[in-house]
């Protein structure tokens, strides 16, 4: 390894930045030079913004700097006991997303912006206030997924979270306790609930615009759109990731299946470093 892709791996810095009345923590990987894009990573709902720590250094050493960070009240950015936490899925998408944009924007003026979102991620960007200065945006296994997509071999698993363990824990708790369900990380209930509500209605968030969510500008964001399905994720289907599209419509997109050389990725497991081959894939411009 040269001495520039050396440093290009290795060159971060914790940062902080607000989000209306919280401070949310995250890390910026630098390239070692001047960056040829600047990439906020917009995280999966329950997944810390360390597990995405090899993939936004592999960035870095493309020349192309990323901000991971976390939601608040959540891994990184926890701020107190999760039970007394007011946090949604809307706040985590219309206030702490477009505040981490804001931050990259800022470090690197006149860089061109990307976002590249997993999950929840990519599922807010027609709301954020900014979507029309993103000049590429990057899916990965985002969906408006309903239960009836998962696959018939973990739908137990699933009609569990939604309707049995799940909900019984987090009314019990105050908080969902994901770690001790076997289910991942512990979600504020506030979290959970609306996740819940969103999985389990046919049109996912769209019931909640009015409500919870503001109208959307779906026309915003006109750049290019790469949509990233994983071919064995149960939980965001291909069929799910796809129906994304119609919520950019002015978007210039780009549709890839992404597929298993070994083992499985599932929703998770394409960041994680053992994937670190799959990792162009998700990148490639046409």
């Amino acid at each position: 390894m040269n001495a520039s892709a050396f440093r290009a791996q290795n060159l971060s810095d914790d940062v902080s930045f607000r989000a209306d009345v919280v401070t949310l923590n995250g890390t910026l990987f630098r390239p070692a030079g001047p960056p040829r894009a600047a990439a906020v990573l917009h995280g999966a709902t329950g997944v810390p913004a360390r597990f995405y720590r090899h993939f936004a250094r592999w960035l870095a050493a493309q020349g192309i700097a990323c901000l991971t960070y976390d939601y608040r009240d959540f891994a990184g950015s926890s701020s107190g006991p999760l039970r007394r936490s007011q946090a949604t899925l809307a706040r985590w998408g219309l206030g702490d997303q477009p505040a981490a944009q804001a931050a990259l924007e800022r470090e690197y003026p006149g860089v061109p912006v990307w976002v590249i979102g997993h999950s929840l991620g990519a599922l807010m960007v027609p709301f954020h206030p900014r979507a029309h200065a993103i000049s590429r945006l990057i899916s990965v296994a985002s969906g408006p997924v309903h239960t009836s997509d998962h696959p018939l071999r973990i739908q137990a698993q699933v009609r569990a979270f939604w309707f049995g363990l799940g909900p019984l824990a987090t009314a019990m708790l105050g908080y969902l306790p994901g770690k001790a369900l076997g289910l991942g990380a512990d979600l504020p209930a506030g979290v959970y609930w609306q996740w819940r509500r969103w999985c389990t209605t046919q049109g996912f968030y769209l019931g909640d615009i009015g409500r919870d969510l503001p109208m959307p500008d779906w026309n915003a964001f006109r750049g290019d759109m790469r949509v990233v399905a994983v071919s064995d994720d149960g939980m965001v289907p291909p069929s799910a990731v796809w129906r994304l599209m119609q919520h950019y419509p002015e978007a210039r997109k780009q549709q890839k299946v992404i597929h298993r050389t070994s083992g499985r990725i599932g929703h998770v497991s394409l960041f994680a470093e053992r994937n670190r081959s799959l990792w162009p894939d998700i990148i490639a411009e046409a």
